[in-house]
């Protein structure tokens, strides 16, 4: 059995991995093809999904640090600490030109908030100084921003006889904290594009330049013409470059999956698949891996990206756009919606899918135009989120949890009048002085982003607008054996649900979309629900259930 090392949680720089002989997954020869496929490049990722660590072993390459990159026999004969005797050898040890140290100019803005431009440019300007400083070079006048930055890249490339690698770590950072500020926002895109301009200037003194941020903020705003920057984001090359494929799982952490087991606490790994993996930018889909590491530590399912940074920001803006959160289940964008992100519009499927709240599931071709169909990626982020989106949206944050809490019990025992009560008290839990205070209260679609958060927050296999044959399904839940069919209606008064037909109900049994389940595998009962609200009460006014098929 392979020995067990060190979880690197929370450790970003390459050097510290290898020195303190933590598992690594070998990205290097993705480094390697890089270096030989281009010189300008741009990665978009979510938070927490080793951004950083890729950057800064880039950095280790070009500035020619062999040692970190060797065998554990061949990194003592380098010189390396005898501890590096742990070192696993990694591609690049064989696949690159040693001989050949870069100057290396390293920018971040990971670290802390800036909430002025005045911020923003003493960051950049000690920054530069920083590296002018470790570089070995005099900058001329230290309060040009872009003089500064052009100088410190072309006397470096003097200086060393060799091209310089500008490598930048959350390029969007400064904008990202500040969308709910525009003109805050604007003044930072300003600020940041005046930095980045230079390196279209300077391109005959760079060796390499590689960007890494969460968002595609559009070159004409923010690069200022730096058209030769190509976007690996989308590059199914490439689509493994951040997170962990399930084969790292298999070689790389197996010994912590066998000393789990060993331990009397097995990691099913069907379920760690389920709650954890499902991001994708090309064909192979990755795991998030800061959820990786916690789970291997804790051996513990939980939330545990989404946890550290809970987007308050975004339950708020998605709120401000009364966002139908069904649609987390699946929506179609093309790929220029999905690259339009500015200050001044960015769509929500553009927001949800570059902050890694929405991923890739498929893609559709027609003619010339490519569309992406976007879903929740796992079990994490759809009950995680909705959780957040139910609290946020909802005015009795102790009930809602209360009856999160309870709503399970009531979907397991198949009792439609059980649930329908439990349905009851969420909505007969939001006062009416609210909704006149509340603009989202007034949005047709706010019963139904309701219902659907409260099912999500427990993680359930759902599906919005399920296709069948005959339309779309407004929702299906499958909890244990049991398949939960929704159909959702908005009357405009009380007088049209009490007529006894549920026009709901009726839609949903006319086109049988709840037909394909029947007699599906390990499906024993099929519960068709119409659900009918009313505009003036603001509450269910119709509730009508048939089932067929029996639970033993």
């Amino acid at each position: 059995m392979s020995t067990r090392r060190q979880l690197p949680i929370g450790i970003q720089t390459f050097r510290q991995v290898r020195d303190e002989g933590c598992y690594y997954v070998d990205k290097t020869p993705l480094i390697a093809k890089l270096a030989e496929g281009g010189k300008a490049f741009f990665l978009s990722r979510p938070r927490r999904f080793g951004k950083s660590l890729f950057l800064d072993t880039l950095a280790e390459a070009f500035a020619g640090n062999q040692v970190l990159f060797a065998g554990g026999e061949t990194a003592i004969a380098l010189g390396a600490e005898p501890k590096a005797a742990d070192r696993s050898r990694l591609y690049l040890a064989d696949h690159w030109d040693w001989d050949k140290r870069h100057p290396v100019i390293r920018l971040s803005f990971a670290e802390g908030r800036l909430e002025r431009r005045e911020q923003l440019e003493r960051s950049i300007r000690r920054q530069l100084r920083e590296n002018a400083e470790r570089l070995g070079i005099a900058l001329i006048d230290p309060e040009d921003i872009a003089g500064s930055f052009a100088e410190l890249i072309s006397d470096a490339a003097a200086h060393y006889g060799q091209r310089t690698v500008v490598l930048v770590d959350e390029y969007d950072k400064p904008i990202l904290d500040n969308l709910t500020e525009p003109e805050i926002a604007r003044a930072m895109r300003e600020g940041l594009g005046n930095l980045y301009s230079v390196l279209k200037g300077r391109d005959a003194d760079l060796r390499f330049v590689f960007l890494t941020g969460v968002s595609k903020f559009s070159k004409v705003s923010i690069f200022s013409g730096l058209n030769n920057l190509y976007d690996l984001t989308l590059d199914p090359a490439f689509s493994s470059i951040c997170g962990y494929t399930e084969a790292d799982l298999d070689s790389v952490f197996a010994p912590e999956f066998t000393a789990a087991a060993e331990a009397g606490r097995p990691l099913d790994r069907a379920e760690v698949q389920r709650w954890y993996n499902g991001y994708a930018w090309g064909a192979e889909s990755v795991y998030n891996p800061f959820d990786v590491l916690l789970l291997l530590r804790l051996r513990e399912f939980r939330a545990h990206w989404f946890e550290t940074g809970t987007p308050t920001f975004l339950v708020n803006w998605l709120k401000a756009r009364d966002f139908f959160t069904p649609r987390l289940e699946g929506l179609y964008a093309s790929e220029q919606l999905l690259s339009s992100f500015d200050v001044d519009g960015i769509e929500p499927e553009a927001m949800l899918w570059q902050t890694g709240y929405l991923t890739i599931r498929s893609v559709r071709r027609r003619g010339n135009r490519t569309d992406y169909h976007l879903t929740v990626p796992n079990i994490e982020v759809r009950q995680a989120l909705n959780e957040a989106i139910l609290l946020g949206w909802y005015p009795d944050t102790r009930l809602a949890n209360d009856l999160t809490g309870a709503l399970y019990d009531c979907l397991s025992t198949a009792d439609p009048d059980l649930l329908k009560a439990h349905f009851d008290r969420l909505f007969a839990g939001i006062p009416h002085d609210w909704h006149r205070r509340n603009p989202i209260a007034n949005y047709e679609g706010y019963w139904a982003s309701i219902f659907y958060s409260h099912l999500a927050a427990l993680g359930l296999e759902m599906t919005a607008e399920a296709a069948t044959s005959e339309g779309r399904c407004d929702l299906v839940a499958r909890v244990e054996n049991i398949i939960w069919a929704f159909e959702f209606k908005v009357v405009d008064d009380t007088d049209e649900a009490s007529t006894g037909s549920n026009s709901a109900l009726i839609q949903l049994q006319a086109r049988d979309y709840a037909a394909k389940y029947r007699g599906a595998p390990g499906i024993d009962q099929v519960i068709e629900v119409g659900v009918e609200f009313s505009r003036q009460e603001r509450r269910i006014v119709s509730w009508q259930a048939e089932a067929s098929g029996t639970i033993d």
